[in-house]
């Protein structure tokens, strides 16, 4: 059976299954903040109840002293806040109003939470009995028999964003890119000190695995500092939320903007940029940036961001600094609005490491073909560009899903590290190593389909003459069968009248 990232969800998916009994006929972007600002309520609540009973411990009668929570990273819940208040109440008419209330109370004591919690569960159309019924299956679950809490309501979060996004098709690109995406991402760039930045961060899920990259490293979280911006308002909420419940700090702007026409990070230079930004986005602000000092490799076409994306990430790049981006696949080879001249002048300067094409079915919000870009501003390889067809990687988790899964991701991985180490073995059909001059010669296409070449056959030994006698003798035999279909199929529409000609 292959090995696929989904393996270990049964506790998430109790959680998810569960929780599904307060949807109703609510939407899933409604829905969806009801059930993450419940996990998130629950996971801030249990971290204070934790220091809490440590301070009473202690004696020293400071377990209500806000100072003592902020010192060990640990938000302040007032009294009524509580999840034990809460679940006290939880089956009364007015919980929706009282959770309301604890998340006002917990955004009035904690600065870093103000305009970020969901304030929505008093509406009339949440049904207040099945909202009862949530808070106790919350209430009653056991963290110790699996795992530190933190850890768990993070998965649980994670595990119901993936869910909204199977439901949500479409509109969850602006806040979910696929796990296994994302760790290849994050496996080839490595980033394990420095800055990170995401200009079009969504729920946070480039943060969350270079966390656990540097962790599965025994890394120092503290190493990295961590920025970002999204538009959407809900989604940046949703980040904030998912941030916090990995113990994750980041600066992603006093509010959501426009990472065009407000970059919050104007002077920022980062050593590493992961990012999936939405896919051949039109009208995104040429009209008012035509002069914009991002565009050093050419002004980018009015009807498609690709190319304002990938300046804007180079312009914030260290002198050391790496990209790993996510773009459609008409951005290898397209020629439209200046954006061949822009590819070019960035394949020039020498700034294109690699390029990984992946398979289709990757995402549940579009069947566009993507590929990672991968960019460097001080290649260990200079003058060559790795390439890797990945195309047929992956398993079928679902009809319509598919998953890199690990092996995948660290087979990609290594080409990558094998190739900056210079001991690199070209494999057909799946990557090869070629020279800018060759790029160049090929009007600048960077397809890897185009380099990588068409995998080898392995010989049988059988000669020519009998492969053809063989194959030829097998066509026959389908042709033969198809003729008999053909035939059973007009007997049997003549029996009920219709005739076939």
């Amino acid at each position: 059976m292959a090995e696929v990232n989904t393996a270990n969800v049964g506790f998430e998916k109790q959680i998810w299954d569960a929780a599904c009994i307060l949807r109703g006929n609510m939407d899933a972007s409604e829905y969806k903040q009801v059930v993450l600002g419940l996990i998130f309520l629950k996971y801030i609540s249990d971290k204070f109840e934790a220091r809490y009973n440590e301070l009473v411990t202690e004696g020293e009668g400071f377990e209500e002293d806000m100072d003592e929570y902020a010192a060990k990273g640990v938000f302040y819940v007032p009294p009524t806040a509580r999840w034990s208040a809460i679940a006290a109440e939880a089956h009364t008419p007015d919980i929706g109003k009282m959770i309301d209330e604890a998340m006002q109370l917990i955004e009035r004591e904690n600065k870093r939470l103000k305009g970020v919690l969901p304030k929505n569960f008093s509406r009339p159309e949440l049904d207040k009995r099945r909202l009862g019924d949530v808070v106790d299956l919350f209430t009653n679950i056991s963290m110790i028999e699996h795992g530190d809490t933190k850890d768990v309501l993070g998965r649980a979060y994670e595990y119901c964003l993936s869910k909204f996004a199977e439901q949500e098709g479409k509109l969850a690109g602006e806040f979910y890119t696929p796990a296994c995406v994302v760790k290849t991402l994050v496996a080839v760039l490595k980033p394990y000190n420095g800055r990170v930045y995401d200009p079009c961060c969504g729920s946070g899920g480039m943060f969350v695995q270079s966390a656990k990259f540097i962790e599965n490293h025994q890394g120092n979280i503290n190493n990295i500092s961590i920025y970002g911006q999204d538009s959407n308002a809900t989604t940046w909420k949703m980040c904030m939320m998912n941030l916090a419940i990995r113990g994750i700090e980041a600066d992603l702007g006093r509010y959501n903007a426009d990472t065009f026409l407000d970059d919050c990070h104007t002077t920022l230079r980062a050593d590493y940029i992961l990012a999936n930004p939405p896919f051949n986005l039109s009208d995104w602000g040429l009209d008012k940036l035509k002069d914009d000092v991002r565009w050093k490799y050419g002004l980018p076409p009015a009807g498609n961001a690709n190319f304002a994306w990938m300046q804007h990430m180079i312009h914030h790049l260290s002198p050391n600094g790496k990209i790993a981006l996510v773009l459609a696949n008409g951005s290898l080879s397209s020629q439209n609005g200046g954006e061949g001249e822009i590819r070019k002048n960035i394949i020039n300067a020498d700034l294109v490491e690699g390029i990984v094409a992946l398979p289709s079915q990757l995402f549940y919000t579009t069947g566009i073909q993507v590929s990672l870009w991968f960019l460097n501003k001080n290649k260990k390889q200079k003058g060559k560009t790795l390439f890797i067809d990945a195309r047929n990687h992956g398993s079928m988790v679902a009809r319509t899903l598919r998953e890199l899964t690990d092996n995948d991701i660290e087979k990609i991985s290594n080409t990558f590290t094998a190739f900056e180490k210079g001991n690199f073995e070209e494999v057909k059909g799946y990557c090869a190593v070629v020279d800018t001059s060759e790029i160049l010669k090929r009007d600048c296409i960077l397809s890897p389909g185009r380099y990588v070449g068409i995998e080898e056959q392995e010989d049988n030994g059988e000669l020519f003459d009998e492969k053809i006698e063989r194959l030829t003798n097998e066509l026959s035999q389908m042709l033969s069968q198809s003729k008999e279909f053909e035939s059973n199929m007009k007997e049997r529409l003549g029996a009920i009248g219709y005739e076939v000609k």
